[in-house]
């Protein structure tokens, strides 16, 4: 049976406020290329499937044309909601697409049913989990002791009574203690959101979203896909994919990627604002129309520097500065030393902590007189 796993699409997602809606829908239309190309039996959608609880209407009628061409397909495609995701919302109507082949999971209600689909090895089942804490767990489990998130996994796919001797895959979307994450996800402090991988070892693969980078976890078939587009600069070296899964007999389990090509990629600039603007640094070279995060090194600020990078940089996102003044890690002394200082003395000191510099004599001279004027105090 051949499985494809994706996950995160978050339609509807803002970077850097700028509007990924065609990018999402140009990524959609090559996810629907390779499954033309692949033929699976399945796809399985690991959550996160919209950016935001509420939707914004551009992102649902993204999703519905996403969901009819997979129906019109003949793909059995399950899906389930993730943490950006309102479980509610997401499933509304499910149950009138099951029979179109689209299965959505439920609002979680203390069981859960298999979706069975078969080949010449006989039935596989699929488990369609919804993003969980354990407070939604807990009134389902009254006698047991649930205070963790791996507590409740652990409590939920107890009582789902897994048959092992069938070949069973899970559709999840958690954070599994071991993944690398990276700044565009919302994982809790310290790590309290943890789930431990062994709470998985019932099946045979574990189809998991959350995470934006493809990586294993703990085993080859516990694995996130990550997302179809990048969705933050800390994603640059991410090499985006389609997870194809392909399940022989009872312990037989083939994992390969399909690439993903964006209609425009992240890329990162640095140097100082007139290099960037020179012409023979900029035409022609392949990062020319991506989505862009430069970095200046001018000691000072430019005017108007982001409008006129975009002359040349259409797609510049994210613009910041590395110099002495950003690198200052010089820190202000406490508040019992300063009240022995004059006020000339402290506005020098966070002069320099700010711009990396001391200010110059005539900078002194015109402070001293403006700090003179506020005090009413001749110097």
């Amino acid at each position: 049976m051949k499985l494809i796993h994706l996950s995160d699409l978050h339609l509807g997602k803002r970077v850097n406020e700028c509007s990924m809606l065609e990018d999402q829908q140009y990524i959609l239309g090559e996810i629907l290329r390779i499954i033309d190309s692949e033929a699976p039996d399945a796809v399985l959608i690991a959550g996160d499937v919209y950016d935001k609880s509420v939707p914004s209407a551009e992102a649902v009628t993204l999703l519905d044309d996403f969901l009819v061409q997979l129906a019109s397909r003949r793909v059995q495609t399950c899906l389930i909601s993730g943490n950006h995701d309102s479980a509610e919302r997401l499933s509304f109507g499910g149950r009138l697409m099951d029979a179109a082949g689209i299965h959505i999971a439920p609002v979680y209600d203390g069981s859960l049913t298999p979706l069975t689909l078969s080949d010449e090895h006989g039935p596989v089942d699929i488990y369609l989990l919804p993003f969980l804490k354990p407070v939604q767990v807990r009134r389902f489990f009254p006698d047991e002791d649930i205070e963790s998130y791996t507590d409740a996994m652990a409590a939920v796919l107890r009582a789902a009574n897994v048959d092992t001797a069938r070949r069973n895959v899970l559709v999840a979307h958690q954070f599994v203690a071991g993944a690398v994450p990276c700044e565009s996800e919302e994982l809790s402090v310290g790590g309290t959101d943890n789930v431990a991988v062994c709470v998985f070892d019932d099946f045979d693969y574990v189809a998991l979203g959350h995470i934006h980078g493809p990586q294993k976890v703990g085993r080859e078939t516990v694995r996130y896909c990550g997302t179809p587009l990048k969705y933050s600069f800390s994603e640059v070296s991410h090499k985006k994919s389609v997870t194809v899964v392909e399940m022989g007999e009872k312990g037989s389990v083939g994992i390969r990627t399909v690439p993903l090509v964006p209609r425009r990629d992240m890329s990162e600039l640095r140097g100082t604002y007139n290099t960037l603007m020179l012409r023979e640094n900029y035409e022609g070279k392949p990062f020319w129309n991506d989505y862009l995060h430069i970095t200046l090194t001018d000691e000072e600020d430019i005017p108007n520097a982001v409008s006129n990078l975009r002359v040349v940089y259409p797609n510049l996102m994210r613009l910041d500065y590395d110099n002495a003044r950003t690198r200052a890690g010089g820190i202000i002394e406490g508040a019992d030393r300063a009240e022995q200082k004059p006020p000339l003395t402290l506005f020098g000191e966070f002069y320099e902590s700010q711009n990396g510099t001391p200010m110059s004599e005539e900078q002194q001279a015109f402070a001293d007189k403006l700090i003179a004027s506020i005090w009413e105090e001749e110097r």
